[in-house]
């Protein structure tokens, strides 16, 4: 059962229009079918079935706004599957100067999901560690240290099903960033705050404005570069 299962999984993803979509919506945010369609470089009648097929086997749903109707990824369970999976075309060579430098860009800062990636990500994992915002003494948890410094910079940390921290390993760094509830609410929080912005397909541009609030969080940005300029 287990392997009919798994080949039911790889069969949804074989198909490279499936594909894209998966990967655009790695970004967090709900797209449209028309959006997915001209992603993928498919008809829109097309993509209404490719994402027909993804909603039956469990990897999106569909979400009504008013009169437009969205896709988004099922859960942070999916977009992490989908996340492991793209390692392995990630780790192909790097070919022409636009994929070098898009590589170049997810490689420092990008979106895992719903929250921070990257060198960025890393940084952001192991500053709050090194600040005493998160303790790792009994697994992954906020600190009455960390939460007082997040009530300040207005990141809500709020108790739900999800889980509040935990780690995520980073397929570009090969060290952990932090996944959960709380990061999440960080990236709105900062994507919102101007700290930072989306620049592309899962790449994450860092303002200048983001240098006094993650320095809050332990992250130097100054020392990481790739800070864009004014």
């Amino acid at each position: 059962m287990e392997t009919i299962a798994l080949a039911e999984v790889a069969a949804v993803l074989a198909d490279p229009s499936r594909a894209t979509m998966c990967l655009v919506l790695l970004d967090g945010r709900a797209w449209t079918v028309g959006e997915l369609a001209k992603a993928a470089g498919i008809a829109l009648s097309t993509a209404s079935e490719h994402v027909t097929r993804l909603a039956g086997a469990g990897f999106v749903v569909r979400v009504k706004q008013g009169r437009a109707s969205y896709v988004r990824i099922a859960d942070p369970r999916v977009a992490e599957l989908i996340e492991h999976l793209a390692q392995h075309a990630e780790h192909r060579p790097v070919t022409g100067l636009k994929a070098s430098v898009r590589a170049r860009r997810l490689g420092f800062a990008r979106t895992c999901y719903d929250h921070l990636a990257g060198e960025l990500g890393v940084a952001l994992r192991e500053g709050m560690l090194a600040t005493g915002l998160v303790d790792t003494a009994a697994g992954l948890a906020l600190t009455p240290r960390g939460r007082e410094v997040l009530d300040d910079l207005g990141v809500p940390v709020a108790a739900g099903r999800r889980p509040l921290l935990r780690d995520c390993l980073d397929w570009t760094e090969r060290r952990d960033h932090l996944a959960g509830a709380l990061p999440a609410a960080l990236l709105d929080r900062a994507v919102a705050a101007g700290w930072v912005a989306r620049d592309g397909h899962r790449a994450v541009k860092v303002l200048p404005a983001a240098g006094k609030p993650f320095a809050a969080l332990g992250v130097d940005l100054d020392a990481l570069g790739g800070v864009a300029a004014p």
